[in-house]
C-alpha cells in the first residue's frame, strides 16, 4: 500500500528528533510537508535540509509543518538537527516502514555500484491528511521555495 495524490495518507507514526514519537494525527487540521532525503551530513542533505530552515517561518504562516525523513538513526538525526539548527524535527525510520508507505526506496547507482536507498522526494498532505502534491527525483536548487509556493497556492 503507497500514497497517492487527493487520497487520504494511512496514519503513520516515527520516532522523532527532541524525544517525541510524531504520528500524522498530531497534524490533524495543519498541512504538512514531508521531505525523505537520503542520509544526514550529506552535501545535498544538508544544503536541502538548510533551505527548509531558512524557509520554515514562512512555512509556519501557512499554517504548515515540516519533517525531515531519512534511515539514520535518532542520533544521527540529533547530531545533525543541532549542527544545522534545524527548527523542525527529524523522523528516524531505520525499519524503512515510512519509506515504504511513500514508496520511495529506489535503486540507484554510485561509483559503479548499484544499492537501495532514498530518492529524494518530497510530500505536501493537507489539513485534511489528503496527499495534495508530490515531488520525486527532486533536485535539491530551488527547490523548497517551489513547495512553500504550492503550499501557499492550497
Amino acid at each position: 500500500m503507497s500514497v497517492s495524490i487527493g487520497k487520504k495518507v494511512p496514519a503513520f507514526s516515527a520516532a522523532a528528533t527532541s524525544d517525541k514519537t510524531l504520528a500524522l494525527k498530531d497534524f490533524k487540521g495543519k498541512k504538512l510537508v514531508l521531505y525523505f532525503y537520503p542520509k544526514d551530513s550529506t552535501p545535498g542533505c544538508t544544503t536541502e535540509g538548510q533551505d527548509f530552515r531558512d524557509h520554515y517561518k514562512q512555512f509556519l504562516k501557512t499554517n504548515c509543518d515540516v519533517l525531515g525523513v531519512s534511515q539514520d538513526s535518532l542520533k544521527r538525526h540529533e547530531n545533525f538537527k543541532a549542527k544545522q539548527e534545524f527548527p523542525f524535527e527529524l523522523l528516524s525510520d531505520e525499519d524503512g516502514a515510512l519509506c515504504e508507505l511513500f514508496d520511495v526506496i529506489k535503486l540507484k547507482k554510485m561509483y559503479g555500484k548499484e544499492f537501495l536507498g532514498i530518492e529524494r522526494s518530497t510530500f505536501l498532505i493537507d489539513e485534511n491528511g489528503k496527499l495534495a502534491q508530490e515531488w520525486r527525483k527532486v533536485k535539491v536548487p530551488g527547490h523548497v521555495a517551489e513547495v512553500l509556493a504550492a503550499v501557499k497556492a492550497l
